[in-house]
């Protein structure tokens, strides 16, 4: 049976990304990044566009 809920690509102060169901409020301190879809098209464009997984305030200190 194909999945019938739409979730979000969500993305924290950090640069950290998650997916997160669309009919939730978002948690404190996360945004929606503008990507929808299922749970499996969500996942697909964080790992592409989520290539480095250290917090963006630990790539600041090691650049």
């Amino acid at each position: 049976m194909p999945e019938t809920h739409t979730y979000h690509v969500v993305v924290n102060h950090e640069e950290q990304y998650s997916v997160w169901a669309a009919d939730r409020p978002l948690p404190l301190g996360w945004s929606r990044e503008g990507t929808s879809g299922t749970r499996e098209e969500c996942l697909a464009h964080i790992a592409a566009v989520w290539t480095d997984m250290r917090p963006r305030s630990v790539r600041q200190v090691q650049e």
